[in-house]
């Protein structure tokens, strides 16, 4: 038999109506997928709500966005439940901590202190997060499992706020290309240890350098992926249409068509 959930108190667009689906789907009755998992099984499908979240934001469709913002509250929701399950928190814990943090982390606006500029916003909030025992450093805890370009582009930032910066663009070019200079030593040297370290320092600076220029490495990277995809599905629709397959062109076959979709664009 399935669960029925009481609706007396509750509509559809009550936040506690989610979290009466979400008791009904682990309960006697309820759904063996959802009664199965457990915070480390979501941790997958919660990365990819999220990312789902940032591509509807890109496109820019309000209605795709909130879909999308949709399934990730609703399996924020259900992890919280799991851990009520636990009896390790609950979500009026959850709710009480954050609104507590939120207030207190804000008293330019909440209390009597007076900023002039987002920037003495940040300074502030790592003043008070000193306070609160978890500024034990001014990088913070970005987490390691945030992917490496977006988290080199926030700890140059967070290195920023201290002055632990380059003064303009221009600078950082020259890093740049030191770097990529040093790349090319290791190249020289045959040695796959030194030329690993190199790289990684050279997308660094890249990562540095496209925060100078107020621009996030990883949307910068991610579009010209999509560019290069773009561009070479459309070569092998032209390839196709000349009833030929891509293995049998050459390299420079290969270029020309590349080149010819290039100047389309």
């Amino acid at each position: 038999m399935g669960q029925s959930i009481n609706f007396q108190f509750l509509t559809p667009a009550d936040l506690s109506a989610l979290y009466e689906v979400i008791v009904a789907l682990r309960g006697e009755g309820g759904c063996p997928w959802d009664k199965k998992q457990t915070p480390e099984s979501l941790k997958k499908y919660l990365l990819e709500e999220t990312y789902e979240v940032l591509e509807a934001i890109d496109k820019g469709y309000p209605l795709e966005i909130m879909e999308e913002l949709g399934d990730l509250l609703f399996l924020t929701l259900f992890i919280i439940y799991l851990y009520e399950e636990r009896r390790d928190f609950t979500l009026k814990n959850l709710v009480y901590n954050t609104f507590n943090k939120m207030v207190s982390r804000h008293p330019h606006v909440f209390g009597e202190k007076i900023v002039q500029s987002a920037e003495e916003v940040l300074k502030n909030w790592q003043k008070i997060k000193e306070k609160e025992g978890k500024g034990d450093s001014v990088l913070g805890n970005i987490p390691k499992s945030m992917p490496a370009l977006q988290r080199a582009f926030r700890i140059g930032e967070r290195a920023g706020r201290v002055g632990f910066d380059w003064s303009k663009p221009e600078e950082v070019l020259k890093k740049v290309y030191e770097e990529l200079k040093e790349v090319e030593e290791a190249l020289a040297e045959n040695s796959q240890i030194k030329i690993k370290e190199e790289l990684g320092d050279l997308l660094f600076a890249i990562a540095n350098l496209s925060r100078k220029l107020n621009l996030n490495p990883e949307e910068v990277l991610r579009e010209a992926v999509e560019k290069f995809e773009k561009r070479f599905r459309a070569m092998e629709t032209e390839i196709k249409a000349m009833g030929r397959e891509l293995r049998e062109l050459s390299l420079e076959e290969m270029d020309t068509i590349w080149e010819s979709l290039k100047e389309k664009d």
